[in-house]
């Protein structure tokens, strides 16, 4: 498998999973750290509060937050991505 794949954290871990990375700023709930074996958790780069509280897993939402969520990350100084 290559590329870049999106799971949510709430799936079973997979062998062929390869590198896991959680990208959020609070930790899910019902999921171990054990269970979840991430590489990485970059809490950091994830959408502010705000913006997040503002999509609210709403679908309509989503390509208004997309575009938001890009201004933050080329524009906050604190969201850099090595």
């Amino acid at each position: 498998m290559t590329g870049i794949y999106l799971k949510r954290i709430y799936e079973p871990y997979s062998e062929e999973d390869g590198e896991r990375v959680l990208i959020d700023r609070i930790w899910p709930r019902g999921v171990s750290k054990a269970e979840a074996r991430l590489s990485f958790w970059e809490r950091d780069i994830a959408p502010d509060t705000e913006l997040r509280k503002w999509f609210n897993h709403n679908p309509e939402r989503f390509q208004k937050f997309k575009e938001k969520y890009l201004y933050e990350l080329q524009n906050d100084e604190t969201k850099s991505v090595n």
